[in-house]
């Protein structure tokens, strides 16, 4: 245990990273970082770096296993199965597919076109953008592994069940018939060497990190601010573990924004940091992530609007419950 907890401070938590950025504030910029100035320097630096880092050797590994299963054999696998079956194994794929919401609705096109299940594919569009490793390990690394795998199980049982729910409503009939239409790609992926996986990795990584680059600074930016500007009981008296309302308010809040899983996190440590509950914070980070409003505009072109709102309804309610539920065993997870 002693050799796991210090391999998850050195390489997850990077405390080596965190004391050399102390001695960069504090011995080259003269500045505390028990100050408000120093301190928000310090959060900013730190959390920066340790998120770029994390992310590209993450993405690199994720992608690579990707490259295993491209879009026309992940379609081939899901085919396989029908009912709870193949609600959970869309669910288990979209943890694999490094993909922000905007993203995963062509994937979710291509795979309705070609005849799977609607359930299956919401499914997947639900777990895509929430619960993909990456997020997963970074979680840990900036809160506990409690924490991600905690987050990992309700992200994985509200992909299933929202799926479940929209198989069971019989609602084929409320996508737009062009995209049962379109054409299915079913050319057969060629044989990737370990060099064309490599390199597939690296473009990969290049590609995530010039869509979220903007949106890491910004919710780091955001975390400083709040880590170190707000007082606590500015905070707490809107999204305090005491109101009841913190969670309806912290997801309505979410679904407007677009911003990738990986600039969120930084604001939810600080907003835990600072008090609000568990809960509360990752009602906000999925209300984001699986709710954005661009990714809403982009389905609604797909779908009639009865499925679509049935779709957000369905998210909207398992993330509060979500995050009622984390409020109230929160004390299990820290």
């Amino acid at each position: 245990m002693n050799i796991f907890q210090w391999l998850n401070n050195q390489l997850l938590k990077m405390e080596w990273l965190s004391n050399l950025i102390k001695l960069l504030v504090e011995n080259i910029f003269g500045l505390s970082i028990q100050e408000r100035i120093g301190g928000s320097i310090h959060f900013f630096i730190y959390d920066v770096i340790k998120i770029f880092i994390l992310l590209s050797v993450l993405i690199f590994i994720i992608s690579y296993i990707q490259s295993y299963f491209p879009p026309e054999r992940t379609k081939k696998i899901l085919g396989r199965f029908n009912g709870i079956s193949g609600n959970i194994l869309g669910a288990l794929l979209g943890t694999v597919t490094p993909f922000c919401s905007c993203s995963s609705i062509p994937l979710f096109i291509g795979f309705t076109s070609a005849g799977l299940p609607l359930g299956v594919t919401f499914s997947f569009l639900i777990s895509s953008p929430l619960v993909d490793l990456a997020s997963v390990l970074l979680l840990a690394s900036i809160l506990n592994w409690k924490i991600a795998i905690g987050y990992v199980v309700v992200g994985l049982i509200l992909a299933v069940v929202g799926g479940t729910t929209i198989s069971k409503l019989k609602l084929e009939d409320y996508v737009e018939p062009f995209v049962y239409g379109n054409k299915s790609l079913d050319i057969e992926q060629e044989n990737m060497t370990s060099k064309d996986r490599i390199d597939f990795s690296k473009e990969q990584v290049l590609s995530i990190i010039k869509k979220v680059w903007l949106y890491i600074l910004i919710g780091v930016g955001i975390g400083a601010t709040i880590h170190n500007w707000i007082p606590e009981s500015a905070i707490t008296a809107i999204l305090g573990k005491d109101k009841w309302y913190s969670v309806l308010i912290a997801t309505i809040v979410g679904v407007p924004m677009y911003a990738d899983i990986f600039g969120t996190l930084p604001i939810a440590e600080a907003l835990v940091a600072k008090g609000v509950g568990l809960g509360t914070a990752l009602s906000f980070m999925m209300g984001v992530t699986a709710l954005s409003l661009p990714s809403i505009i982009m389905l609604k072109q797909v779908v009639k609007p009865k499925l679509l709102g049935i779709f957000v309804g369905l998210v909207t309610v398992g993330i509060i419950i979500i995050g009622y539920a984390f409020n109230a065993f929160g004390y299990l997870f820290i």
